[in-house]
């Protein structure tokens, strides 16, 4: 009985373990077929050999900057607009004039048409030059047009141009000022937090010395602009002045015979004097006088 049960066990967990096997398998088919089936939503991609490939578009690296605008064009972005350059022109010339009254008024007059204004001007008369020096001030797009015109009220002798580029020195200067002024919007709101006296004082301090440098910044910024806006023209005319010949005085009867009476007194006074100082002369003569004088007697004596 106990074998026959030992049996109908065995047989039972045999039954059972094939049937789970049965099931797995049938499962990982399932599996496999659902994954090879395609889906439904999804097309098939295309089998054509033709690949499609678009090239990049190459930005230049040069510092230059010659390519930049077709580059801007191919992505679609407005080219940059260049950085416009600030020049500073100074001319110096020397004129010389036939009239410098009448040079000076077609001076003025040109100067004024053109918009431009004398900022200084001296006038002398020496080494029988009359000189007048003018500084005249003008717009950069007038300074050619004044240059030439001003070149007719004389004859050009000197003419010296110059142009400076302060395009980098301005840029320098304003980020400076820029800078400057937040750190004194620094030190301010510093100053707002601070409990300490001391800590106020030397944040007062430091304030102090940044609005300095502040307003010497904005000063080198103002001449900047300045000499940027308003070109300079030193302008030197002159006019030989006629060299005056003194009349001849007139002399009177007395005055010549005083002149006169002078000119003998002196011709006197040269003649003692010379003949002081002729005195070796004098003394060598009379000896040869004396010693000729005695020859002859001696002479006249042995003859008698």
């Amino acid at each position: 009985m106990k074998y026959t049960l030992g049996v109908i066990y065995a047989l039972a967990v045999l039954l059972s373990s094939c049937s789970q096997s049965h099931q797995a398998e049938s499962s990982a088919e399932a599996e496999v077929a659902s994954a090879a089936e395609p889906a439904p939503d999804m097309a098939p991609p295309p089998t054509s050999n033709t690949v499609n490939f678009t090239p990049p578009v190459q930005v230049p690296d040069d510092a230059s900057g010659a390519n930049t605008p077709n580059v801007n064009a191919r992505l679609g972005k407005p080219a940059p607009s260049p950085t416009p350059r600030l020049l500073i022109y100074h001319a110096d010339m020397r004129l010389k004039v036939v009239s410098l009254p009448k040079a000076s008024a077609r001076l003025d007059s040109l100067v004024r048409q053109s918009g431009g204004y004398t900022s200084a001007s001296t006038e002398t008369r020496e080494n029988g030059e009359w000189h007048q020096e003018t500084t005249i001030r003008v717009r950069p797009n007038r300074f050619g047009t004044l240059l030439a015109t001003l070149a007719g009220l004389g004859t050009v002798e000197e003419k010296k141009l110059t142009t400076d580029d302060v395009t980098a020195e301005h840029a320098d200067v304003a980020a400076r000022l820029r800078t400057k002024r937040a750190l004194e919007q620094r030190y301010l709101t510093l100053l707002n937090q601070a409990k300490k006296v001391s800590d106020m004082l030397e944040i007062e301090e430091k304030i102090g010395e940044v609005r300095e440098e502040i307003e010497s910044t904005e000063s080198r910024l103002k001449t900047l602009n300045d000499e940027v806006s308003y070109s300079s023209i030193t302008l030197t005319c002159y006019q030989p002045l006629p060299e005056a010949t003194p009349d001849a005085p007139v002399v009177s009867l007395g005055s010549r015979l005083v002149g006169a009476m002078y000119s003998g007194w002196s011709s006197l006074i040269s003649l003692v004097i010379g003949a002081v100082s002729s005195w070796p002369l004098l003394l060598l003569g009379a000896g040869v006088w004396w010693a000729v004088r005695r020859w002859q007697r001696r002479t006249g004596l042995k003859s008698i």
